[in-house]
């Protein structure tokens, strides 16, 4: 069995890596091949390019790595087309994985994508990409089968592997201790993002807000958990050149743990929000799109969605506070982060039980139901070809 799956960055690898696991079960001689990060990579995928090269957001964002994409995903089609995988799966990168996934599934294999876009928030003219590009949408989030159960494209819910891994009321004395923390602290966990066009339009004003806030509560400690070298040092630069004084532990990856030893958290908004949830964090989310790719979004009326984090979404009401773009102002997180802790203990509590039950919902063993749909889809091609030879 000769499986073609491709993630395009940090949380798609992760998802990607536990996908291949479940697979194995099924196909304990199964070989993987595509792109990946080291996640996917310890668990047996053959990388054919680093997964850096596809990680990369908005319009104009994209522009100059645009060429050294379309020539990357030719090469993948033109190999896969001459030498057929069993079975394709795109995790998530849409935007590179569709086409690929629409080439290779009127080819004749079977084709898979893991990880609906964001079409509840924004850009839904992507479902016309979606319809007739592959056998099966495997769908993270219940709310999204509706989308396509209309446009009659079959899509499958099986929950969030994240909500699988991540156990409920994770202990913050046993992380605090795991990273060496003060247990009686306040700690503010910053998460400014794992893209360095993130890091570019978000890292000025985290350090401007935890300068605000070291200045104003000097007995909180402020965590910064950063996903790579290349990441850390754009940080590191920004905050000596912003705040040299300002006292932040930086930590390498870590963010999981760094979430469940915080007691707020200000992240950018993403997977992490999501993970911060199911940690069971208080959170304040913000983004901040170029400004062209901004422009674009509000001129098209591309941004559909009453929220654009994933906990409020889920929800259907403001559970996280939310910035984007302008409203991303220093002044503005501190308001936000200062009023979440000044609020009763028994909002808190409320908070904290809603953040339950949607990681009940989303508990679906994910990445063994995920793996079952795609064995049955492999199971029906092979009676399907067998059926016509037997004609």
């Amino acid at each position: 069995m000769r499986i073609a799956i491709i993630a395009g960055e940090a949380s798609g690898d992760i998802l990607g890596s536990r996908l291949m696991a479940s697979l194995k079960k099924r196909y304990p001689e199964a070989r993987f091949e595509g792109i990946g990060g080291t996640e996917m990579q310890q668990a047996g995928l053959d990388s054919i390019y680093p997964m850096e090269r596809l990680s990369v957001m908005g319009v104009f964002e994209v522009l100059p790595r645009l060429f050294e994409l379309l020539k990357i995903r030719k090469t993948l089609i033109q190999r896969w087309l001459q030498n057929p995988p069993e079975l394709f799966v795109g995790v998530d990168a849409p935007d590179f994985n569709f086409k690929l996934e629409r080439t290779l599934f009127h080819s004749g294999i079977p084709t898979a994508h893991y990880v609906s876009p964001n079409l509840w928030a924004w850009r839904q003219g992507r479902i016309k990409k979606i319809m007739g590009s592959m056998d099966v949408m495997l769908v993270l989030l219940p709310f999204e089968l509706e989308l396509y159960k209309k446009h009659q494209v079959n899509a499958e819910f099986v929950g969030h592997p994240l909500a699988d891994e991540i156990p409920f009321n994770l202990s913050r004395a046993e992380a605090r201790e795991t990273l060496g923390l003060p247990v009686q602290r306040h700690t503010l966990a910053i998460l400014p993002g794992s893209r360095m066009s993130e890091i570019k339009y978000l890292a000025d004003d985290f350090i401007k807000a935890a300068k605000i806030l070291q200045q104003r509560h000097p007995d909180w400690q402020f965590v910064v958990p950063l996903i790579n070298e290349k990441v850390k040092a754009l940080f590191v630069e920004k905050q000596q050149r912003i705040a040299p004084e300002l006292s932040l532990k930086i930590i390498d990856g870590e963010s999981r743990t760094v979430m469940a030893a915080s007691d707020q958290i200000l992240l950018a908004s993403g997977t992490a929000v999501l993970e911060g949830m199911l940690i069971a964090r208080p959170m304040v989310a913000a983004y901040r799109f170029a400004p062209m790719t901004a422009f674009i979004f509000r001129l098209f009326k591309m941004m559909k969605a009453k929220y654009f984090t994933l906990p409020n979404n889920l929800a259907n009401e403001c559970l996280v506070p939310e910035l984007l773009q302008e409203q991303v102002t220093a002044q503005n997180l501190v308001n936000e982060i200062e009023q979440q802790h000044n609020q009763p203990e028994q909002e808190k509590q409320v908070l904290m039980r809603r953040f339950n039950e949607i990681h009940q919902t989303l508990r679906q063993n994910a990445s063994e139901k995920a793996a079952d749909v795609l064995y049955k889809l492999l199971q029906n091609k092979a009676k399907q070809g067998k059926a016509k030879q037997d004609r």
